[in-house]
């Protein structure tokens, strides 16, 4: 992922910034505990797509 994308992406939800996660290919939200999958290089910023990721995840 390109960072100056990365750089300007925030969360949907709550406006924080957002973390790469590129071995699952998402980008997680620390502070909703929410994960958006990267599909094809694009970032899929729809809260209804977003999973929900335990607390184990999050660190």
């Amino acid at each position: 992922m390109d960072k100056r994308l990365l750089d300007i992406l925030v969360c949907p939800l709550c406006k924080s910034q957002l973390h790469l996660d590129a071995d699952k290919n998402e980008l997680i939200c620390k502070a909703d505990r929410l994960a958006y999958p990267i599909r094809e290089d694009v970032p899929v910023m729809l809260v209804e797509e977003a999973r929900s990721i335990s607390a184990d995840e999050v660190l």
